[in-house]
């Protein structure tokens, strides 16, 4: 069975920094894109950043360019979300998403989804 199982989420003030996890099980890490997405309260869930199979190749939101950093860990299929900064408009459940294709990520239709960790940054 392949697991996603997000961590680190907290409540956190503007202008901290956070660290979201996500520890993959059940597939073959190195065969997947990664990537993570938000849901923000009222509104559909959508890409944050994305993260090719071997890590080569990153991609993020506009709106977090330059505050967050995507990294992987094939030896501990981890997958991190390093965010710096955080803005009240980046609450929001984040979610772990892995596929094959790394286009397909942003498109939203991971094969795989966490259950989700939540965020909250207070102004």
């Amino acid at each position: 069975e392949v697991q996603l199982v997000e961590s680190g989420g907290a409540l956190v003030k503007a202008g901290e920094s956070l660290t979201l996890s996500c520890t993959a099980s059940g597939l073959t890490f190195g065969d997947y894109a990664m990537g993570w997405f938000r849901q923000a309260p009222g509104q559909e869930r959508d890409g944050v950043s994305c993260i090719s199979w071997t890590g080569e190749i990153t991609s993020y939101k506009s709106s977090v360019k330059g505050r967050f950093t995507i990294s992987r860990d094939s030896s501990k299929t981890t997958l991190a979300l390093q965010m710096n900064n955080l803005r009240p408009n980046d609450t929001g459940m984040y979610y772990c998403v892995a596929d094959r294709f790394f286009s397909a990520l942003w498109a939203g239709k991971g094969d795989y989804w966490g259950r989700g960790i939540q965020v909250t940054v207070s102004s």
